[in-house]
């Protein structure tokens, strides 16, 4: 009799980040995950321990794919924005791994090569060692919190976003001018949230490495 067959941990990954296209974390299941891959639940712990852990490598590999085309180029300023773009563009290509990022973040090979990369970079800025640790931590919490923010505006469907852009149309342009007078004033020119990501995206990250680079002495 021929015994089942054996999946290795780039399979399962594969397969998991396949079934995450379609669905969110909510969702996924570790048992969803054995169904199609043909065999049982208990054979996949044997790579595993748990949901959170396959969930956190399946992100990693995201974080992989875009340290792969990364070449670090030009100031600290100029490295950290190169890689955040990076970083942006792919997990624009799987929307559903960004919100996972976000949620559960990664302590893979991927992982810690985007570490290293941010922390080499604030080492040539200038900032006294002892301050490089926390100025990391804003760093990625800004670029984890826009991506993933990004990534879920991204997955919504066409009905969805039509239905979406009604609301807002009526919230804004609506707005009694008595009760919302600031609203009122600016309705116009207000934008939705969908709108011109990238520079919002550039904007808010070139103003957390402006307040840093203020902070060198």
């Amino acid at each position: 009799m021929t015994g089942r067959r054996r999946w290795s941990t780039e399979e399962i990954l594969e397969t998991a980040a396949e079934l995450l296209r379609t669905s969110d974390a909510e969702s996924f299941s570790v048992r969803k995950l054995a169904a199609a891959l043909g065999t049982d639940s208990s054979s996949l712990y044997r790579h595993f321990r748990n949901k959170t852990e396959l969930l956190r490598a399946v992100a990693d590999r995201i974080l992989l794919a875009a340290m792969d085309g990364y070449r670090p180029e030009g100031d600290w300023k100029q490295r950290v924005t190169a890689l955040a773009l990076c970083l942006r563009e792919a997990f624009g290509e799987q929307p559903q791994l960004a919100a996972i990022w976000g949620r559960y973040g990664s302590g893979g090979t991927g992982s810690r090569l985007v570490m290293e990369e941010v922390l080499q970079a604030l080492r040539t800025s200038g900032l006294p060692d002892q301050e490089i640790p926390a100025r990391y931590h804003r760093i990625v919490i800004l670029l984890a919190a826009l991506i993933s923010s990004e990534a879920g505006i991204s997955t919504v469907t066409p009905k969805e976003y039509e239905q979406g852009m009604e609301q807002f149309r009526v919230a804004v342009l609506g707005a009694d001018p008595e009760r919302f007078p600031a609203l009122a004033h600016f309705a116009r020119d207000i934008r939705p949230l969908g709108a011109d990501r990238r520079a919002a995206f550039e904007e808010i990250l070139a103003a957390q490495l402006a307040h840093i680079e203020a902070q060198i002495p």
